[in-house]
């Protein structure tokens, strides 16, 4: 029987909640600076995820506070995975133990039989979880479209044509994200209503944001969500239905990803993929370049 690991005496716990949107974010962007040495995290993925109806954020994060400063944190964001942070001026501590054991057992509460989160290679976060028994699930990686990069053509096939969603396509459009991510992913189907207030109701969205491909009877066979964050063009999601794959259209959803951000202010693009999609290959034929490796690192409970 093992014993629990304790926070120091000084610390004290609570569940985030959504006004702590703030802190979180300055929190995992010191955590973020310390380890690769720039930011991706935006505080706006934090409000639209945890807006989330499906999402309870009172039973599902933890806070650690130094008085009334959060200086690390929790949180069960799907039902195996995980996100943590502790700020690198509390590490060494035992806190990144306390709360993978925290998650651990809210996991195993909420029925899961496995739970994992991703950790830069070689980060303090990493050793920790390869050191508490954590296995490697999955490699990710973070690639770029340089700024001054030229951006390639890609034409689509006759037929089909390219463009901002309109209010009629939203339905299909989640159906064709989902629907290929599933593919890959363990995890439950997200509803329409989670993707209405991650995507559509996200600080900042913008209808150009939602790219789609549609055929020649207007179904929409391929889809991209695009998030603008200061001077870059993330790419959130994109997919292509099943049934029109291997014809150009991932490849022309992407390039019009590069070229809506440009015009609206970007000058650099990125997205983030993982091995089980083996798209890696893809991204790069446009000219992106991998800027950071990733691991998602799990336990089973």
């Amino acid at each position: 029987m093992t014993t629990s690991p304790r926070l120091p005496a000084d610390l004290t716990t609570r569940p985030l909640t959504r006004e702590d949107s703030r802190p979180a974010f300055e929190l995992i962007a010191a955590q973020e600076r310390e380890d690769t040495g720039r930011v991706n995290i935006e505080e706006a993925d934090l409000v639209s995820g945890w807006s989330r109806p499906s999402h309870d954020l009172a039973a599902r994060s933890i806070a650690v506070l130094d008085g009334d400063r959060i200086v690390a944190y929790g949180e069960l964001v799907g039902h195996d995975r995980a996100a943590a942070a502790v700020h690198p001026e509390w590490r060494g501590r035992g806190i990144g133990t306390w709360i993978a054991d925290w998650i651990r057992q809210a996991a195993r509460r909420g029925g899961s039989d496995v739970v994992g989160m991703p950790v830069f290679v070689g980060s303090a976060g990493d050793r920790l979880l390869a050191g508490l028994g954590y296995h490697v699930r999955w490699n990710s990686w973070v690639l770029e479209l340089p700024e001054g990069t030229e951006i390639p053509r890609r034409a689509l096939p006759p037929g089909y044509a390219i463009g901002e969603a309109g209010p009629a396509d939203l339905r299909a459009m989640h159906d064709v994200l989902e629907d290929a991510f599933l593919e890959w992913s363990r995890r439950a189907r997200e509803s329409f209503e989670d993707f209405t207030a991650s995507v559509l109701e996200r600080p900042g969205f913008e209808p150009w944001n939602l790219r789609v491909v549609t055929d020649d009877v207007g179904d929409v066979v391929g889809a991209a969500v695009v998030v603008l964050a200061d001077d870059t063009a993330y790419v959130d999601r994109l997919a292509t239905r099943a049934d029109r794959r291997n014809r150009g259209i991932a490849q022309a959803l992407l390039v019009d990803a590069f070229v809506q951000g440009r015009a609206h202010g970007a000058t650099v693009s990125e997205l983030s993929t993982d091995s089980r999609t083996g798209a890696l290959g893809l991204y790069e034929k446009v000219g992106m370049v991998v800027t950071s490796n990733y691991v998602n690192r799990a336990i089973h409970l």
